[in-house]
C-alpha cells in the first residue's frame, strides 16, 4: 500500500508536570497535579497528526525494551497507525515537559545517544520506496536515510530551535526540499538563517514558525513572506504539540495540491488547535478527554 508520509525517527514518551511558573523558583518540594506520562517526540507527533488528518501514514523508529517503548507501540496501535520498529541499545527517548499556568513549555530532553547505532536498512526501505513524501526528524541515527531516497520523492525536516550554527542540524537543513524550523533562538537573524538554508541546500520552501506572532515563509519566489496567526478555538492548555501540529497540517496542505497560502493556513489551524489540549494535537477537535 502507498504510503502518503513516512515519518522517519522521533517517537520517545513526554512526562509532564505542571508548575506554578516558568522561571520555575527553587523549592525543596512543590505540590503538583498529577504527573502524566504521554507519547511525544516530534516524529510521534507529526505521524499521529498526519493520520488524525486522513493520510496514510508509516512511522520507523528505534524505541527500546522498555515501559517507555510498550507506551510508544500500544498508543500507535491503538489509533491505526503504522509503526516498524527496532530495538534502541540505550532505551527509548524521554523528555520532561514543564507547563505553566499559560501553557508556556520548558523540555527536558534525554536523546540517549548510542554512538554509530544506526536505523535498519529493511526497516524502512520498502516504505522509502512507495512513500509520497518522507519526513525526517533530526535524530542522528536517522540522517543517513536521506542516501536512500528516490529521486523525485519529496522530503521535509523540522529544525525545530535550531541557532543555525549547531552542525548536528546541517544535513537535515540541507538534503529536505521543505524545512521547519522555530524562531526562538534566532532574533534579529532570522531571515539571514532562512536564507543560508536555501542558498546551501536544496528546500524551495522554509518555514519559521514564530508562536503567536504567525510564521515566515521564503519560497521559490525569493521573498520572505509574514502570515498571521490563526485564532485559537479555545483557551491554552499547553503548546506543546503545537509545532508538530503545524507541520501535519501544512503536510496535508501540500499532498493534497494546495496552494503554499492554503497550505500555511491549515497549517496554523492546526497549531492553534494543538495548543487547546493538553499533550499531542492528535483529536484537537474533541479536548484533553480523548487522551490526545
Amino acid at each position: 500500500m502507498t504510503v502518503d508520509v513516512l515519518v522517519v525517527g522521533g517517537s520517545g514518551v513526554d512526562t509532564t508536570v505542571r508548575v506554578p511558573a516558568l522561571p520555575l523558583p527553587y523549592a525543596d518540594t512543590y505540590a503538583v497535579p498529577p504527573v502524566l506520562d504521554r507519547i511525544g517526540n516530534t516524529g510521534a507527533g507529526v505521524a499521529l497528526g498526519c493520520h488524525a488528518l486522513g493520510l496514510r501514514v508509516l512511522l520507523v523508529d528505534l524505541v527500546g525494551d522498555d515501559p517507555q517503548g510498550a507506551l510508544i507501540r500500544a498508543h500507535l496501535s491503538s489509533r491505526g497507525v503504522g509503526f516498524a520498529f527496532a530495538r534502541a541499545e540505550a532505551g527509548t527517548r524521554r523528555s520532561v515537559l514543564l507547563v505553566d499556568p499559560a501553557g508556556r513549555r520548558l523540555s527536558l530532553f534525554d536523546p540517549r545517544p548510542s554512538p554509530g547505532e544506526r536505523l535498519p536498512r529493511d526497516l524502512y526501505l520498502p516504505a522509502l520506496r512507495e512513500a509520497r513524501h518522507v519526513h525526517v526528524s533530526i535524530t542522528d541515527f536517522c540522517r543517513h536515510v536521506y542516501a536512500d531516497i528516490p529521486p523525485g520523492t519529496p522530503t521535509s525536516t523540522d529544525l525545530h530551535d535550531w541557532d543555525g550554527e549547531n552542525d548536528h542540524h546541517r544535513d537535515f537543513a540541507g538534503n529536505s526540499d521543505l524545512v521547519f524550523l522555530s524562531a526562538a533562538a534566532l532574533g534579529a537573524r532570522r531571515d539571514a538563517v532562512m536564507r543560508s538554508i536555501a542558498d546551501r541546500g536544496r528546500a524551495s520552501t522554509v518555514v519559521c514558525t514564530d508562536g503567536a506572532r504567525g510564521c515566515h515563509v521564503l519560497g521559490e519566489s525569493g521573498e520572505i513572506r509574514h502570515f498571521p496567526a490563526q485564532p485559537l478555538p479555545g483557551p491554552v492548555a499547553d503548546t506543546n504539540g503545537a509545532g508538530d501540529a503545524f507541520v501535519s497540517g501544512f503536510l496535508y496542505g501540500r499532498l493534497s495540491g494546495r496552494p503554499l497560502e492554503e497550505c500555511v493556513r491549515l497549517g496554523g489551524l492546526a497549531g492553534a488547535h494543538a495548543c487547546t489540549v493538553e499533550g499531542t494535537h492528535e483529536d484537537p477537535w474533541k479536548g484533553p478527554a480523548t487522551g490526545g
